[in-house]
C-alpha cells in the first residue's frame, strides 16, 4: 500500500514488543500484524484480550514533530479505524468514535488504539500505533470497572465476517490517505472528521484523572487533542483521563 509494508505473523507475544524488537531493522512506515497474540497489551498497562479470528497489528512510523504533535495520530487511527469499518460494512451510523482512541460499534467498544514511542539506536523518533478489534468475539465484559464502555464484536452486532487480513489491507489504506492529510494540513481537518464521528457530544459525561473526577458536558476537542468539558464551575481542558458516558 504505497509506501508501507507489511509485516504478518502466526503468534507473538504483543505486536508492539515484537515492534519494538524489530525497531532498528525496519527502515520504513510497516504494519506488523500476529494473527494470534498471546500478551497483548492495552492502555495504562492492562492486559488486551485476543481471541481467534480478531486482529491485532501495529503500525511503525519514524515522525518528525514534536512528541505532542506526533500523539495526535491517536486520532488519524481512530479515523482509519471508523473509515475500514464504514468500506467493510457499508455501515455508519452504527459507528462512532470515543476520545481518545476507542472505536463504538452501537456504542460499544469493538476496537481500541496503544500508543508508544521509543528511539532507535540513532537517536531517531519510533511512533508505535497498537491497534486490536473485535471482529469476531468480545472479551468477558464481568471484569469491567463501574459504568466502564462495554465490548463488543464485528460479527454478532453486524452478521459480518472479516479476515483480519482483508482488515489489515483496508485499514492501510485509509491510514496512509489521512496521514497524507495530516501531514499536509496539520491537525485541524482530522480534528473536524472525528468530531463529526464523536460519540456523546453535547452530552453528560465523566472524566477519572488520577486525583479527582470531572463532570460535566462534553464540549468538543481542541487544537492539542485534549478534552473539553463544560462544567458547573466553567470550561475544563483534559489531556489524558478515563472516559465515562452518564457522568455519574
Amino acid at each position: 500500500m504505497g509506501d508501507y509494508e507489511k509485516q504478518i505473523y502466526k503468534e507473538v507475544d504483543s505486536t508492539n514488543s515484537l515492534a519494538l524488537r524489530l525497531l532498528n531493522d525496519i527502515s520504513r512506515p510497516t504494519w506488523i500484524m500476529a494473527e494470534k497474540q498471546t500478551a497483548g497489551r492495552g492502555r495504562r498497562g492492562r492486559a488486551w484480550m485476543d481471541q481467534s479470528g480478531n486482529f491485532a497489528a501495529t503500525l511503525v512510523l519514524f515522525p518528525k514533530e514534536k512528541p505532542a504533535e506526533q500523539a495526535l495520530r491517536s486520532f488519524v487511527a481512530s479515523l482509519a479505524l471508523y473509515e475500514t469499518f464504514v468500506m467493510l460494512t457499508g455501515q455508519e451510523t452504527v459507528f462512532s468514535l470515543k476520545w481518545p482512541n476507542d472505536v463504538l460499534l452501537k456504542g460499544r467498544k469493538v476496537a481500541g488504539i496503544l500508543l508508544e514511542t521509543e528511539k532507535r539506536k540513532s537517536g531517531q523518533d519510533a511512533l508505535l500505533i497498537g491497534v486490536g478489534v473485535n471482529l469476531l468475539t468480545a472479551p468477558d465484559s464481568g471484569d469491567l470497572e463501574g459504568r466502564a464502555t462495554p465490548p463488543t464484536a464485528l460479527f454478532p452486532e453486524t452478521g459480518i465476517k472479516v479476515t483480519p487480513e482483508r482488515f489489515l489491507d483496508t485499514l492501510m489504506s485509509c491510514y496512509a490517505r489521512l496521514e497524507a492529510l495530516f501531514q499536509q494540513d496539520g491537525f485541524l481537518p482530522i480534528r473536524q472528521s472525528w468530531t463529526e464521528r464523536a460519540s456523546h457530544i453535547g452530552e453528560q459525561i465523566k472524566a477519572r484523572l488520577p486525583d479527582r473526577d470531572i463532570t460535566g458536558l462534553f464540549d468538543r476537542i481542541d487544537e492539542k487533542g485534549h478534552l473539553v468539558i463544560q462544567t458547573a464551575t466553567g470550561i475544563q481542558s483534559i489531556a489524558a483521563a478515563e472516559v465515562y458516558f452518564g457522568g455519574v
